[in-house]
């Protein structure tokens, strides 16, 4: 089968990146489909995490005006369309071109649409507050879901997203975990550190971590916050933390590609986000049998910790209570330990071998289903 994966990028460092290169190479290695992947302005370039050398990657020149834009996407596209005529389209791209992508191209190939986002991600900012600002949320919703119609099949991470998107011709395949044999290297022994992964922006919430670790760090000055993602200077977190006198012990990281040495060694994670369209560093860090703490956002998080067992999810919005749950699970390493263990077994769920037969099963379904209204 020939699958072609559309999106805007591969050399990025976040979930969608990491998931597509986990799920394209195992479909071309595992089960033989024949990937390529279409990226824009030379976005195939050194791409931060690895994929199969059986994958063939595409790229279009998409510059200028929104019209030069359109139109060159459009072009571009039609044109590898032709040349090699794939079985399935499936479209990774949450930005509105994306979703408009039916309405563009038509359907005369089976087109599926994968949403690795929350659909409150395109709404959620500080500047959200204006009168004007909601009328043009609320319209642009009403295209995002008009768009989504369109496709043969809009494919969401959490049943709470399947809920966002009504009218919608959902299902629900969540990801997959990129670690599943770590016990050959796995520490037991952990050091004392909090870690938190993401690329940082508004809907991350690293701002409000920084609150809830200045209410920890003089109790425990022996620890460690590290966050590691791609750094954002306008949202001004290192003056933040100066200001607060937290330099010492919360430290700010670019992305590495040695992010698995660091679940290891970290003692707990946490996720501060807004929003998720699932919450893939979750399942990275249990892997490693490392307790989480996160808000129970729209969506993801609720769908993966068991609350008290393999970790605690808190209150969208609640500081003060999930800085408690953080502390309890500082002082109490019995407690770590145990729900780290329980995380380690609840994650094997979205093994690659459990997740991915779901995928090829969708495949077929739907080139069957195409080959039948012939």
């Amino acid at each position: 089968m020939k699958l072609l994966y559309i999106t805007n990028g591969i050399n990025g460092s976040g979930g969608l990146e990491r998931v597509l290169a986990v799920k394209a190479s195992y479909l071309a290695e595992n089960i033989g489909y024949d990937v390529h992947i279409l990226t824009l302005n030379d976005g195939h370039q050194h791409p931060f995490y690895s994929f199969s050398t059986a994958i063939k990657f595409h790229d279009i020149k998409v510059l200028g005006n929104p019209v030069n834009y359109v139109v060159a996407y459009k072009k571009g596209i039609k044109k590898l369309l032709k040349n090699i005529v794939p079985d399935i389209i499936s479209v990774c791209d949450d930005g509105l071109k994306g979703l408009l992508f039916p309405v563009l191209f038509g359907k005369t190939i089976p087109v599926i649409y994968e949403r690795h986002a929350s659909i409150d991600l395109n709404f959620i900012s500080e500047k959200n507050t204006s009168k004007i600002q909601k009328v043009k949320n609320y319209s642009q919703k009403k295209i995002m879901v008009w768009g989504a119609k369109k496709f043969n099949l809009f494919v969401v991470l959490t049943n709470g997203n399947k809920n966002d998107w009504k009218g919608v011709n959902c299902t629900v395949i969540p990801n997959l975990s990129p670690f599943v044999n770590v016990d050959k290297n796995f520490k037991d022994a952990k050091k004392n550190i909090v870690l938190a992964v993401g690329t940082q922006s508004y809907n991350k919430g690293f701002g409000r971590l920084i609150d809830i670790w200045k209410m920890i760090a003089k109790k425990h000055p022996d620890w460690k916050l590290e966050v590691y993602g791609k750094q954002n200077k306008n949202l001004n977190l290192q003056r933040k933390i100066d200001e607060l006198s937290l330099s010492d012990s919360f430290i700010l990281n670019e992305p590495t590609k040695k992010i698995a040495e660091k679940y290891n060694e970290s003692a707990i994670f946490v996720l501060p986000s807004r929003s998720e369209g699932f919450g893939m560093v979750l399942i990275e860090a249990m892997s490693f049998g490392v307790p989480c703490v996160a808000f129970d956002c729209p969506h993801g998080p609720a769908d993966i910790i068991k609350d008290k067992e393999d970790g605690f999810l808190i209150k969208d919005g609640n500081n003060l209570q999930f800085s408690e749950a953080l502390i309890n699970l500082i002082e109490n390493i019995n407690l770590r330990r145990k729900m780290g263990q329980a995380a380690k077994i609840n994650v094997a769920r979205y093994s690659p071998d459990k997740i991915m037969p779901i995928w090829d099963s969708l495949f077929k379904s739907l080139i069957k289903k195409d080959e039948d209204s012939l």
